[in-house]
Formats: structure tokens, C-alpha cells, sequence
């Protein structure tokens, strides 16, 4: 059975990080392309990240650039999403899904087949 659990979530204060894991089970996540999404208390969820299965340049979202940073590790079957200097507005439930078509075609992640069930971040003091 085909599985993603996520983790790695928590309380921070402002300014603070985060690393998230995506970890897959029943099957191997390198041949597929990986996204992370957050959905905020009232509103719509949005992309945060993405890597291909082919280990290309990631997507990153205009409001994490810079301060967020998705890798793969093959070997456990797990990708990461560092988030450094967290803002209250970062604040979500964060959710992994993987793709078998092996493109970042999808900002929303509608279509993508799996999904995690998410961890929940809050940036607050």
C-alpha cells in the first residue's frame, strides 16, 4: 500500500526553523516528483515546493524563496523541506504528495494521486 507520512512539525518562534520529512512507504519516492502544500485556518491550499523525479531545479513558492529548501535522500525513501526564518504566516497545516508522472506540473496539487495526511507548523512567540 502506497503511503506518505509526514513529520517534523511543531511550535516555533518567529525567525526560527523547521526541517519536515515526507517519508514513503510501498513504494520508492525517487521516481516520482514530490510537492509540498500548506493549508492556513480559512483559506485555499497552496504549493510551497516541489522537486522532479529527475533531481532538476525545485519550484519554489514566491513567499519561501529563499528561506526554504526541499532535497531528496534516496537511500531512506524520504524528502525533506528545511524552513528557516519562519514567519507567523507560514502558520499550516503542511502536506507532502508525490506524483508518478515525475514533472512539478501542478501549483495547487490538484491531480496528484497520493497524499499525506500533514503536520501541522504554527510560527507564533
Amino acid at each position: 500500500q502506497l503511503q506518505l507520512v509526514e513529520s517534523g512539525g511543531g511550535l516555533v518562534q518567529p525567525g526560527g526553523s523547521l526541517r519536515l520529512s515526507c517519508a514513503a512507504s510501498g513504494f520508492t519516492l525517487n521516481y516520482y516528483a514530490i510537492g509540498w502544500f500548506r493549508q492556513a485556518p480559512g483559506k485555499e491550499r497552496e504549493g510551497v515546493s516541489c522537486i522532479s523525479s529527475s533531481g532538476g531545479a525545485p519550484d519554489y513558492a514566491d513567499s519561501v524563496k529563499g528561506r526554504f529548501t526541499i532535497s531528496r535522500d534516496n537511500a531512506k525513501n524520504t524528502v525533506y523541506l528545511q524552513m528557516n526564518s519562519l514567519k507567523p504566516e507560514d502558520t499550516a497545516v503542511y502536506y507532502c504528495a508525490a506524483d508518478p508522472i515525475g514533472l512539478c506540473v501542478s501549483s495547487s496539487g490538484d491531480g496528484m494521486p497520493y497524499w499525506g495526511k500533514g503536520t501541522l507548523v504554527t510560527v507564533s512567540s
